[in-house]
């Protein structure tokens, strides 16, 4: 169970802190434990501020697909 769960993540995560850390020139995985320390201390909020940046991440690059088809006709 846990390992379809590790799974899961691993292959439809969004990204968020490999954008973050190249957009900031920060290490990745610095990124990753900042989310889960500041996790653990403020009761789950960085979990949803995290979801939401994969969310608009996703529709942004959905958006940039959709121009890229659009252009090559």
């Amino acid at each position: 169970m846990l390992q379809k769960l590790i799974t899961f993540f691993e292959r439809y995560s969004f990204g968020v802190c490999t954008y973050l850390g190249e957009r900031f020139n920060v290490s990745i995985s610095k990124i990753r434990l900042f989310f889960i320390y500041s996790s653990f201390l403020a009761v789950g909020f960085p979990l949803i501020f995290y979801f939401f940046a994969g969310i608009v991440l996703d529709i942004r690059n959905y958006v940039k697909r959709g121009r890229a088809g659009i252009a090559d006709r």
